[in-house]
């Protein structure tokens, strides 16, 4: 052992172990907030999270360590288990309708059309219903691209076991998988057309925009008004969103953003941020709409959040 990495007297790591620590979390700092997000569907949760991932890593024996990238992958998958349970029971008794916690994200994030499908709300509402761990080993390697060996050692069980929980998820999520997305272009035409008529109310653009199926959500965390149920229909969704959606005389702005991957809007009432509408595309048309309303879901949509495999 080197003189300058010698222990510190009072019980504290050695300067330079901090350093690499500090250097390897920070490396892969983006790579594990997604990993955490994408099993909680909370930003904020996740930033916890890797609060609780830094403390357990720099108590690790660098020594011990073969690839620090699958270790702090384990080391957040775990702390991301333990939350998710806790979660699952906070969400039990939230008021209204839940929705993921929304992230404006850089435009080159919906070129990696694997990872902006994974973080898009349509599919992270999927995730909601796989338990914990089939959430887990989906995430790490449909995502992700782990081995079953290294899944194994995140998620305490054995790789036979990892294989069986693997195909399972997958088999679940392929059933309830949004379908697929139009193209990058396509997409920008049909968000400026729906912007328009959303703006103008007009119900009949509205009507030509939308897919006949299309199911519009809203969260308002029992803080704000939202739809207390899913709206689903081409008519209902369109007569919806003509009325103004927070009803006549409000002074309403939209945005054109991207949100989780995906074109989105942000809108301001009366100048200030109000909500986030992420918008879900197939064909042409608009299937999906989820808006987040809810004031403790916002705080990161003044900026966007890095978000990486």
């Amino acid at each position: 052992m080197t003189e300058h990495s010698a222990p510190t007297t009072d019980g504290t790591e050695p300067l330079d172990q901090v350093g690499a620590a500090t250097e390897a979390f920070v490396a892969h700092r983006n790579l594990l907030f997604t990993v955490a997000y994408e099993m909680l569907g909370s930003a904020t949760d996740a930033e916890d999270v890797l609060q609780e991932t830094w403390l357990r890593w720099v108590t690790v024996d660098p020594g011990s360590v073969r690839e620090a990238r699958a270790y702090l992958v384990r080391i957040v998958t775990r702390k991301a288990l333990d939350r998710l349970r806790v979660l699952g029971r906070r969400r039990e008794s939230y008021v209204g309708p839940w929705l993921p916690e929304p992230l404006l994200t850089a435009p080159d994030v919906a070129e990696d059309v694997e990872l902006a499908e994974s973080v898009s709300m349509a599919m992270l509402l999927v995730l909601e219903t796989l338990a914990p761990v089939e959430r887990a080993v989906f995430v790490l390697r449909e995502v992700f691209g782990l081995d079953y060996e290294e899944i194994a050692q995140a998620v305490d069980k054995s790789p036979a076991a990892v294989r069986q929980t693997a195909y399972r998820a997958r088999a679940h999520v392929a059933a309830r998988r949004p379908r697929a997305t139009v193209s990058p272009t396509e997409t920008r035409a049909v968000l400026q057309a729906f912007e328009r008529a959303v703006q103008t109310g007009d119900l009949q653009r509205l009507l030509d925009l939308l897919a006949p199926d299309v199911v519009a959500l809203s969260d308002g965390g029992g803080v704000k008004h939202a739809l207390p149920r899913p709206v689903v229909g081409a008519g209902k969704v369109a007569r919806l969103l003509a009325s103004g959606w927070y009803g006549r005389g409000v002074r309403r702005s939209v945005e054109p953003v991207q949100v989780n991957g995906g074109p989105g809007l942000l809108v301001r009432v009366d100048g200030e941020i109000d909500g986030v509408l992420a918008v879900h595309m197939d064909d042409g048309r608009v299937a999906g709409l989820y808006h987040v309303r809810n004031p403790e879901k916002l705080s990161r949509v003044g900026q966007e959040t890095t978000v990486s495999r």
